[in-house]
């Protein structure tokens, strides 16, 4: 897999990158927490278009977070028709109103609610997902842990943040190359193979994935007790990005957003934005 294409921190001198990174995962957490406990469109809409404006912002490619953005693609059309068999007609039951789109075979039925419910689940996948790929491209995982460190969060639980976040492209590293290597022995992991043979021959690239994370996990567990991480009380870092008043305003823009959520809530009467039902 070329370096471009991992899933992790890609060195930059863009204004996101110089961002405090306990700033930006405060902003990411705050703003993920307000998308998760809304269903107004407007609002969701908004945030969406925010999040996709940060990547060239932050000058992401589309290579860089293609194979990410085709999995969480996947994974969500699977979610919403999932929704849809289980409840088609759950919208119609959240917005009290009936417009039917047309008629389908037994309570399988397409109304205008029920579109629009899906369509705010949509906008919440890209309200987030954006936010937390930026956050993983743009974050170095040691200036990350020694912000941590330095707002109160023990150096140990700083240290094992930075070592997730640092580990991420080393495992996608992994993946790919045991996929070359089942792919040597005849199992075809290629677009041209089959769908399910390319699911089975990705089953079969579990199990060594995991046997060599064990083995990573190992390595690094003797390494640090050989070094006595953990005996002391505090640490020095070799990197480290002082809380600007940049970092300040980006949590205080966190923090609006989160106000505004709380606004809806009493403008809308609930959680959900009805346009349905106009008084």
């Amino acid at each position: 897999m070329k370096e471009h294409q991992t899933l992790g921190y890609h060195p930059g001198k863009t204004r996101i990158h110089n961002l405090n990174p306990t700033a930006k995962l405060i902003f990411l957490l705050v703003v993920s927490i307000a998308c998760m406990t809304t269903y107004d469109t407007r609002f969701l809409l908004f945030v969406s278009l925010f999040s996709v404006g940060l990547f060239p912002l932050a000058h992401i490619k589309w290579h860089q977070v293609s194979f990410v953005i085709k999995f969480i693609a996947l994974f969500s059309l699977l979610n919403l028709v999932t929704v849809y068999l289980f409840e088609p007609e759950y919208g119609v039951k959240l917005y009290g109103t009936r417009h039917l789109i047309f008629e389908g075979i037994g309570r399988f039925t397409l109304t205008q609610e029920q579109v629009f419910y899906l369509v705010n689940l949509v906008l919440k996948y890209f309200c987030t997902i954006p936010l937390a790929l930026v956050f993983l491209l743009t974050t170095n995982p040691s200036s990350f842990a020694s912000s941590l460190n330095k707002i109160g969060v023990s150096y140990k639980i700083s240290y094992a943040v930075s070592l997730a976040l640092r580990y991420i492209p080393d495992i996608q590293e992994e993946f790919f190359t045991i996929s070359q290597a089942q792919q040597a022995r005849g199992f075809e992991m290629s677009k041209k193979g089959k769908f399910l043979q390319r699911v089975k021959g990705t089953a079969q690239i579990v199990v060594p994935l995991i046997f060599s994370s064990l083995d990573r996990i190992e390595s690094i567990s003797t390494a640090m007790e050989l070094r006595r991480f953990g005996q002391k009380k505090t640490r020095t870092w070799y990197v480290g990005q002082p809380f600007k008043v940049k970092d300040s305003v980006l949590v205080v823009g966190a923090l609006l957003l989160l106000l505004i959520t709380l606004w809806l809530f009493q403008v809308n009467g609930g959680r959900f934005y009805n346009p349905f039902n106009k008084k």
